[in-house]
């Protein structure tokens, strides 16, 4: 579903060089986890993977289902079925979630040739999946992520991902601010999002969220690079040792 072929980027305005040749496959129905230490390019992986036009791809391509998704913007990668949930999601005031997640779930349907929801399906859409991460409807009344604490606007994410049923799910560091309780409910939504047709890239410091989210591949990423590979079993390995041992055989 995803390849993704010796990857360099950099960032736009000063031209610092971050992915240094990332090379990477996640096949559908996978859950992949990306780790590494700080200022490894987790997040920078995240955003050119989504079109974040902060950073230009220098070499390289991204292939989702086997074509070149680099000369899209935004847009059209999501209408492609990229979602990116943020590490920390922006507060938006004067916007209702209820009409962001409606104008959201019409333009993807629209992108796909499908007719728009009417008001009553939207609602028991939005009704259902929301019982199913514990929100209250209330909270869908507010402006997006508005006072909402570090749990609810994860939740609102998973909420956006699961009504919009994308084929490649980005976590970037999802588990940020989460305490355990909030932690489970949000790993519960990505669990029920597992499916033949879809894939989900997790990046995450700890290991603790992959306790719950558990993946089928590991790939530690250093100075823009995947340097090891391996199970679920490699983040329990780095858990316990650090990034240290990795870090000096990459160098």
């Amino acid at each position: 579903m995803l390849e993704i072929k010796n990857l360099h980027a950099r960032i736009a305005e000063d031209g610092t060089e971050i992915l240094r040749g990332v090379n990477l496959t996640v096949k559908p129905g996978e859950v992949v986890a990306i780790m590494g230490p700080n200022g490894s390019g987790k997040s920078t992986l995240s955003y050119v993977l989504s079109g974040r036009d902060d950073y230009e791809v220098t070499e390289g391509d991204i292939l989702l289902n086997g074509e070149s998704i680099l000369e899209m913007d935004p847009a059209e990668r999501a209408s492609a079925g990229v979602f990116l949930a943020f590490q920390y999601p922006m507060e938006i005031p004067g916007v209702a979630t209820m009409e962001f997640l409606k104008v959201a779930m019409n333009s993807q349907r629209k992108a796909r040739g499908e007719e728009e929801l009417k008001v009553p399906e939207f609602i028991k859409r939005v009704r259902t999946a929301a019982e199913e991460l514990s929100m209250d409807m209330n909270m869908l009344k507010r402006p997006l992520n508005v006072g909402f604490s570090g749990g609810e606007k994860k939740r609102a994410e998973i909420l956006q991902m699961k009504l919009l049923e994308p084929n490649l799910c980005v976590l970037d560091e999802t588990d940020s601010g989460l305490d355990i309780d909030a932690l489970r409910i949000v790993a519960e939504g990505v669990n029920a999002l597992r499916s033949p047709d879809r894939a989900i890239v997790v990046i995450t410091h700890y290991q603790r969220l992959l306790d719950y989210i558990v993946p089928d591949t590991v790939h530690v990423l250093y100075k823009g690079r995947v340097v090891k590979s391996g199970g679920k079993e490699l983040a329990q390995e780095l858990e316990k040792t650090g990034y240290a041992e990795i870090i000096g055989e990459a160098a």
